[in-house]
């Protein structure tokens, strides 16, 4: 059986090819329809063909997906039936919308008269961080088995801490490159001293665990510097809010924005007028100082227990209390 070689036009519309590659004349033709992805992520192309023409009405497509440097979808073909190994499918179009377990774009067509159109292709899988703590989109069900769409910029933090990720495209080679935003909404989680992670949705599998230096824990703030892709740029994580002690959670640090920060520590009197804290539960050790004055409400009693227990340290820690 003759292989068949296809590629995506300027339009998003499937080109097939057939003949050798040495071949100076090959059977080519531009097929009008639209692509498709099913909850597999598997690619499939639905032609509009003429009332009566034979033929197949759908292409299904074998490979692995990819993001390419202008941030365009990328398909790279398996060798499968009569497919050509290695064929690329760009299609060109923009990122609409992201969510705990699917990215979306916008792909534009046109048909041979002229009239042009919009749709979406959805992609299926979950959100992480790659060991240079690039944002990934990780396409597929299976954990095992997936295909990863590298962000290659660097990310950003906003106003309400969230992640930012831009990056720039020309749709046209006499049109102004345009600026894509996207932004991801969750809630940051301490891992451990050099790890912290920013998770989407609890459950969903979808987050971003980024290998730090040693956080900085001060009276108002949290702070760690992230290293991002191999240029050695780095990534300064600031987050702001204030420090409290609960009977019911144990240590936590309220951030600013709407939600806590829950440590397990051992907590002991210091000379100073504080209080010692030394982390517990989160994979490694460090130990950071908070003023006693600044523990209101709970806090004062729990300095009272300390007081009273006469022990060299006492911990507290997530629904242990004290």
């Amino acid at each position: 059986m003759a292989k068949v070689r296809y590629e995506v036009d300027a339009h998003n519309r499937l080109v097939v090819k057939s003949g050798r590659k040495t071949e100076l004349k090959r059977f080519r033709r531009v097929v009008e329809g639209s692509f498709k992805t099913d909850k597999k992520n598997q690619l499939t192309y639905h032609i509009k063909a003429p009332v009566g023409r034979r033929g197949p009405h759908q292409v299904k497509f074998q490979g692995k997906w990819s993001l390419n440097k202008n941030h365009d979808l990328r398909l790279t073909l398996d060798k499968w039936r009569r497919q050509t190994f290695g064929d690329q499918l760009t299609l060109k179009g923009d990122i609409v919308d992201l969510n705990k377990n699917s990215l979306v774009f916008a792909v534009g067509t046109r048909t041979n008269k002229g009239k042009q159109s919009i749709y979406l292709i959805r992609l299926q899988g979950a959100w992480q961080a790659d060991k240079n703590n690039r944002l990934t989109f990780r396409a597929g069900q299976d954990r095992d088995n997936y295909d990863t769409l590298t962000f290659e910029g660097i990310w950003g933090i906003g106003k309400d801490y969230e992640i930012i990720y831009r990056y720039t495209k020309a749709k046209l080679r006499d049109k102004p490159k345009q600026v894509h935003t996207l932004i991801f909404k969750g809630k940051w989680k301490i891992r451990d001293q050099a790890r912290i992670a920013y998770e989407i949705d609890k459950g969903s599998g979808s987050g971003f665990n980024f290998k730090t230096s040693v956080g900085v824990f001060k009276d108002r703030y949290i702070k760690y510097e992230v290293g991002v892709g191999t240029s050695g740029e780095k990534q300064t994580i600031k987050l702001f809010g204030r420090w409290k002690i609960k009977k019911d959670l144990g240590l936590i640090f309220e951030v600013k924005r709407g939600y806590d920060i829950v440590l397990g520590a051992e907590a002991k009197l210091s000379d100073r007028d504080s209080i010692l804290f030394k982390l517990k539960d989160t994979g490694s050790e460090g130990e950071f100082e908070l003023r006693r004055a600044l523990l209101k409400g709970d806090g004062q009693a729990f300095i009272r227990f300390l007081k009273s227990k006469r022990e060299s340290a006492v911990f507290v820690g997530v629904g242990r209390g004290w």
